[in-house]
């Protein structure tokens, strides 16, 4: 049951979430978020950092900590981690927002992008032993039914300006 009125944005990472987050917000006169940076202000270390120390299971853990709080929040646009859909109790919260919308985009597009992001080595660890374009396809591919089950609507990003993606957005919850 949809009870809230925050919105959330799901999708491999470099999908757009954080940039489109904010802008939306803006547009709504919501608040935004970014899950990734509220598990590394929580946890006082990057998420790169909790994965070399604790494990990927410890990052969940803090992870659905914080989806559960903000999915739980109004007015309120949430950017979440790529993998954040993982786990079934955060699709549970994810159920109870407005909107999940689902940011897309195609495995070369995402590599590209990532490639150019400098913050991406330095806090996002590589989820698989290959890393790169190969980690890309596989986790997508393990991915895509989930996002496609949480979303009420996908939105495809490549080649498109983040603030036309948010406009549109807001446009298909208006309606």
């Amino acid at each position: 049951m949809r009870s809230s009125s925050t919105i959330a944005l799901i999708g491999y990472r470099g999908t757009g979430k954080t940039t489109v987050a904010r802008l939306l917000a803006s547009r709504l006169g919501f608040d935004w978020v970014d899950a990734d940076v509220e598990v590394e202000r929580k946890a006082g270390k990057s998420i790169a950092a909790i994965f070399a120390e604790s494990g990927e299971s410890a990052f969940r853990d803090l992870e659905a900590s914080i989806v559960a709080r903000l999915c739980g929040q109004e007015q309120l646009v949430i950017a979440l981690g790529g993998g954040a859909v993982l786990r079934e109790e955060n699709r549970k919260c994810l159920a109870s927002c407005r909107q999940v919308v689902w940011l897309k985009a195609s495995p070369e597009v995402i590599a590209e992008r990532l490639e150019h992001d400098p913050t991406t080595a330095a806090r996002r660890p590589n989820l698989t032993n290959h890393g790169g374009r190969n980690e890309i396809e596989q986790l997508l591919d393990q991915r895509t039914p989930i996002y496609r089950a949480c979303a009420t609507l996908e939105v495809d990003t490549e080649d498109r300006d983040p603030a036309d993606i948010a406009d549109d957005i807001v446009r298909a919850i208006s309606g």
